[in-house]
């Protein structure tokens, strides 16, 4: 089935009243060719149903039953009082038959008590589902409206899409930019994940920068004076080569200038400057 056809059956009417309704529990054979014929020119003659509709339908007929009952009962019992009493020979009733037919009119009202109280529970239970149905359905008719817009909508966007990718002139090289949708957004959550990643890095960096810098001064403090003994080795070094070329006694003082290096290479591999 197409879209189109399923659109054209949800927006059929069909019209929805008490005597409607009731086709679907009765069964169908036992109603008259006329009586559905009536039903249906009443059916036909009714305003778009409602809830509200249906609760005065069910309240008229409710009322209308309850008249008809009250007649019924009426007739009955002036009946069945004319055939007693002009009956050959009249039907006469004694106090036992009269206690039999209290107790068992008692049954019968308790009897018919529980069949009310069935009967009750039955039709809230019955006005609970035509409420979530009557929902259901006002439910359905909003999305029909929606679904009827839709493949307008699907062409237009389809149409803005040829032509967009049509007005894409020069067309990219980069591989990147001409993915479709779904894998685009992979790609930037993964970027965007990236750079989340990058920013807690800084923050750490920045959070641990004043301990480093704390280290950096420890360490600037400690080397200064290994600076000036440098100086002071490398001078008396000096002086112990210009006396060695001036004949002089140096081989205690160049022993003294290797001690002193191989001091100052450790220490520097020590504090890695």
């Amino acid at each position: 089935m197409d879209p189109q056809t399923a659109l054209i059956e949800l927006q059929a009417p069909e019209s929805l009243t008490i005597l409607s309704l009731s086709h679907h529990i009765l069964d169908p054979d036992s109603l008259s060719e006329r009586n559905r014929t009536s039903n249906a020119s009443d059916s036909s003659a009714q305003t778009t149903p409602t809830p509200a509709l249906l609760s005065a339908d069910l309240a008229h007929y409710r009322d209308l039953f309850s008249k008809l009952r009250f007649s019924y009962v009426e007739q009955v019992t002036k009946e069945r009082f004319l055939r007693a009493i002009t009956s050959d020979p009249p039907e006469f009733v004694d106090g036992v038959e009269n206690g039999q037919l209290e107790e068992k009119l008692r049954i019968d009202k308790a009897t018919l008590k529980e069949r009310k109280e069935e009967v009750r529970t039955l039709v809230q239970e019955l006005e609970e589902q035509g409420r979530q149905l009557a929902h259901r359905y006002d439910a359905i008719q909003v999305q029909t409206v929606q679904l009827e817009t839709l493949p307008a909508e699907i062409e237009n966007l389809q149409s803005t899409i040829s032509a967009l990718q049509d007005a894409q002139e020069p067309k990219s090289s980069n591989p990147s930019l001409a993915m479709p949708l779904q894998p685009t957004l992979k790609l930037l959550a993964e970027r965007e994940q990236q750079l989340s990643d990058i920013d807690r890095q800084i923050v750490a960096l920045q959070a641990a920068l004043p301990a480093k810098r704390q280290e950096v001064e420890r360490l600037q403090d400690e080397l200064a004076p290994l600076q000036m003994r440098k100086i002071n080795a490398v001078q008396e070094a000096k002086q112990a080569r210009r006396r060695r070329e001036d004949g002089g006694l140096g081989d205690e003082l160049e022993e003294k200038g290797r001690w002193l290096r191989s001091v100052d290479s450790g220490l520097r591999a020590m504090l890695e400057v």
